[in-house]
C-alpha cells in the first residue's frame, strides 16, 4: 500500500509537537524500543540522520496497520460520538429552561449530522491535505468527497502515519475519528447562543462556520509531514510544509486551540451579535434539570478518553499518559470549582462541580500527552478558579449573555491549558518532553515553547473571532439569526419544532 507524501496524521494527538527548539520542530516522543522517553512514556528512539538517509530494504517496506491500534481508534471514535450525542446534548439541555430543552437536543443533533456529511464532502480535504500556496492556513480539495481517502489506485485501503516511525492506521479510520471532532466543535458554540437562535440559522451556521474557522484551524494545527516522512528532513523543511500553528512549534495534543478556544471565542461572538435573552439580568434563568446536566457531564468525561487518549492515534504508553491526565486534571478541576464556591459563597453547588469537571477536561486537552500526572493535577486546580471569575465577575461586569458559559469555560479553559502545556511538557516537571525528529534528541526550551504557545493562542483567538463575526453577521442579514419575541417567550420547543421535551 502506498503512503501519501504528506499524511494528515496530526489527529488530535501529540499534535503540534514537532518544532522543538528555536530551529527545530518539536515532535512527539513516540513508542520506544525498548527504552522509555522523558516522563516515563514509552517512545521509539528516532533513527540517526545517516540511517534515515540510507534506509534498509526492510525499513523502506510499506508498513501495515496494527489491529490493536486500529481497534483502539475505532473505539475512540465511538467514545467521541458519545460525548456529543447524548453527552453534550444532555449537558447543555439540562442547563436551559424546560421550554427550550427539546430545541437544544435538536440543535446539537442537527449540527452533528450536518457536520458528518460536510466532513465527507469537503471538510476532511480542507483540513488534511496539502493546500498549495495556502498550505499554512488551509488544505485543498484533492480528497473532496473522500476521493483517495479510502482506496488507492490498486484498490487497497490507504493508510496515514501516526506519530511513530513506520506505524500507520487505515486512513478511513482517521477520517471517522477526526469527523467527530469537527462535529463537537461546532456544537459547543451553541452554548453561547442558547434559547434564542433560529433553527434555520443553526443549520446555516453548521455549514458555514466550519468552512471559515474549524477546517482552517485543524489544518494549521495538525498538518505536517508525518513521522516517517520527517526522518531525514531538516527542521526548516518540516516547518515549511506544516500548518502555521504547527510551524510555530506549538503543542496541542487534542485540540485546545482547534476545538476549545475556537468554539469558545465563536460562542462569545455569536452571543454579542445575537444579543441577550429578553429575561437576562431581569429575572433568574435557572437550569431546569441539574440531574441531566450531571448525566451529560459524566458522559462527556467518559467520551473524553476517546478524545484525548485517542488523539495519540496508537495504543501505546502515550495513550495511557493521556488517560491518566484526563482522569486527574478533571478530578482536580471539579474539586477546585466546588472549593472556590465553598470559600466565596459558603456553599458548593452541583452546577459548579459539573462546570469544574468540564473546565478540567478542556484545560487538559492540549496537555494530555505532554504533561505529567502531578502537573495535570496542578493544571486542574488552577483552571477552575480562573473560569469562575470569567463565568461570574467578568460576565456580569461586561453584561454579555454567554448563556451556558461556553466562552467562560471552553475559551478561557482552553487558553489556560494551551499556555500551561508549554510549561508542563518540561521533563523537569514530570512532562514527556519534545523530540526532534531530525536529529533524534529530546529537549525543552522554555522561552521558545511558551512563546510558541502564546502565538498559537493569539492566532486562534483572532482567526475564530473574525471568521465567526463574518458567519453570524452574514446569517443575520440574510435568513435572520434570532427568533421573534413571542417565540422566545413561548419557548423554542413548541414554536420551532411543534414538540415538547416533557408532557406534564
Amino acid at each position: 500500500m502506498k503512503l501519501m507524501s504528506f499524511k494528515p496524521l496530526a489527529g488530535l494527538a501529540l499534535a503540534a509537537a514537532m518544532l522543538a527548539g528555536p530551529l527545530a520542530a518539536p515532535a512527539l516522543a513516540q513508542e520506544a524500543a525498548p527504552a522509555a522517553a522523558p516522563g516515563g512514556v514509552a517512545a521509539a528512539a528516532p533513527a540517526p540522520a545517516a540511517e534515515a538517509a540510507a534506509p534498509t530494504a526492510e525499513a523502506a517496506a510499506a508498513p501495515t496497520p496494527d489491529k490493536g491500534d486500529t481497534t483502539w481508534m475505532l473505539t475512540s471514535t465511538i467514545l467521541v460520538l458519545l460525548m456529543i450525542l447524548p453527552g453534550l446534548a444532555l449537558f447543555y439541555g439540562g442547563l436551559v429552561r424546560q421550554k427550550n430543552m427539546l430545541s437544544m437536543l435538536m440543535q446539537v443533533s442537527i449540527v452533528t449530522v450536518i457536520g458528518m456529511m460536510a466532513w465527507a464532502f469537503w471538510g476532511y480535504s480542507l483540513a488534511f491535505t496539502d493546500g498549495g500556496g495556502l498550505n499554512k492556513f488551509v488544505g485543498g480539495f484533492s480528497k473532496a468527497f473522500l476521493n483517495g481517502a479510502v482506496f488507492n489506485a490498486d484498490g487497497a485501503f490507504t493508510n496515514v502515519e501516526t506519530f511513530s516511525r513506520d506505524v500507520v492506521i487505515p486512513e478511513i479510520v482517521f477520517v471517522c475519528f477526526q469527523m467527530t471532532f469537527a462535529c463537537i466543535t461546532a456544537a459547543l458554540v451553541l452554548g453561547g447562543v442558547a434559547e434564542r437562535m433560529k433553527f434555520g440559522a443553526v443549520v446555516a451556521f453548521a455549514i458555514l462556520w466550519p468552512l471559515l474557522s474549524y477546517y482552517p484551524m485543524a489544518h494549521m494545527t495538525w498538518w505536517w509531514a508525518g513521522a516517517t516522512s520527517a526522518f531525514g528532513q531538516t527542521a526548516d523543511a518540516l516547518s515549511g510544509g506544516a500548518g502555521q500553528i504547527w510551524a510555530f512549534g506549538a503543542l496541542d495534543f487534542a485540540g485546545g486551540t482547534v476545538v476549545h478556544i475556537n468554539a469558545g471565542v465563536a460562542a462569545l461572538v455569536g452571543a454579542l451579535i445575537l444579543g441577550a435573552r429578553k429575561d437576562y439580568r431581569r429575572e433568574p434563568i435557572p437550569p431546569h434539570s441539574l440531574t441531566l446536566t450531571l448525566v451529560g457531564a459524566g458522559l462527556l468525561w467518559v467520551g473524553w478518553f476517546g478524545f484525548n487518549a485517542g488523539s495519540n492515534l496508537e495504543a501505546n504508553g502515550y495513550a495511557g499518559l493521556a488517560m491518566v491526565n484526563t482522569l486527574l486534571a478533571t478530578a482536580a478541576a471539579g474539586f477546585s470549582w466546588a472549593m472556590t464556591e465553598w470559600v466565596t459563597r459558603k456553599r458548593a453547588s452541583m452546577l459548579g462541580l459539573a462546570s469544574g469537571l468540564v473546565a478540567g477536561l478542556v484545560a487538559v486537552t492540549p496537555a494530555a500527552g505532554f504533561a505529567g500526572p502531578v502537573g495535570s493535577i496542578v493544571l486542574g486546580l488552577i483552571v477552575s478558579p480562573i473560569c469562575v471569575v470569567f463565568c461570574s465577575a467578568v460576565k456580569n461586569a461586561l453584561k454579555y449573555d454567554d448563556s451556558l458559559d461556553a466562552f467562560g469555560i471552553h475559551a478561557v479553559g482552553g487558553i489556560v491549558g494551551a499556555i500551561a502545556t508549554g510549561i508542563l511538557v518540561n521533563p523537569a516537571l514530570g512532562g514527556a518532553g519534545v523530540v526532534d525528529f531530525t536529529n533524534g534528541t529530546t529537549g525543552y526550551d522554555a522561552a521558545f515553547q511558551i512563546t510558541a504557545q502564546l502565538k498559537a493562542v493569539a492566532l486562534a483567538i483572532v482567526w475564530s473571532g473574525v471568521a465567526s463575526a463574518i458567519v453570524f453577521t452574514a446569517i443575520r442579514f440574510t435568513i435572520g439569526l434570532r427568533v421573534d419575541a413571542d417565540t422566545e417567550e413561548e419557548g423554542l420547543d413548541i414554536v420551532e419544532h411543534g414538540e415538547r421535551a416533557y408532557h406534564v
